[in-house]
């Protein structure tokens, strides 16, 4: 692939992002982003075969980009609540900052397209919630959190917290800051 396809591919990519970033959360259609573009449909075919591939490139860099700082935080931090803080505070921040990420996290941007991208969605959670666990269950065995709790439930709370967060942020035009009063939650946990 040719620096120049590569760049265009970026081009798309970023653009679709910049799409689901208005607050009508509108349908976006290949002809839609072809337009925003200033190109014809069949260019967009030329570097991604479907617009589900499209969104498979987004699902990919917010993969890459939350996981590559999720491992350096587990890599970085020795203790296991601060890593879970660290984490929820990422995954807040990362939505405040990526408004159309957002719009793809909570699966709105999914609707009516392929049902492979809502479910890579949920796989996506899933990692979320038991990187969350992992780091519980090292805050337990540190001594920062009592023994006995049921760190499963407990990713599984924060992990809706930040859901439902994100769903507020969407919901409300992004207007609704995800990051607002959020370390009440944290104390709760401990």
């Amino acid at each position: 692939m040719s620096a120049k396809t590569g760049e265009r591919k970026l081009q798309i990519l970023q653009t679709l992002a910049q799409m689901l970033q208005q607050p009508s959360g509108e349908k976006i259609t290949t002809a839609s982003l072809a337009a925003k573009l200033d190109v014809s449909e069949a260019a967009l075919y030329r570097h991604f075969a479907s617009k589900a591939q499209m969104f498979e490139g987004l699902i990919e860099f917010i993969e890459q980009t939350l996981f590559g700082i999720i491992n350096k935080i587990s890599a970085d931090e020795q203790s296991g609540l601060k890593q879970v803080e660290a984490i929820i505070s990422l995954l807040l921040g990362f939505a405040k900052k990526n408004p159309g990420m957002t719009r793809v996290l909570i699966g709105d941007a999914l609707v009516n397209e392929n049902e492979r991208l809502q479910g890579r969605i949920n796989q996506l959670h899933d990692r979320l919630e038991a990187t969350m666990k992992q780091s519980l269950r090292f805050a337990v065995s540190q001594g920062e959190l009592a023994k006995g709790m049921d760190e499963a439930a407990e990713a599984n709370i924060l992990m809706c917290f930040v859901t439902g967060r994100w769903h507020q942020f969407a919901k409300s035009g992004f207007r609704r800051d995800p990051l607002q009063a959020w370390e009440p939650v944290l104390r709760n946990l401990r």
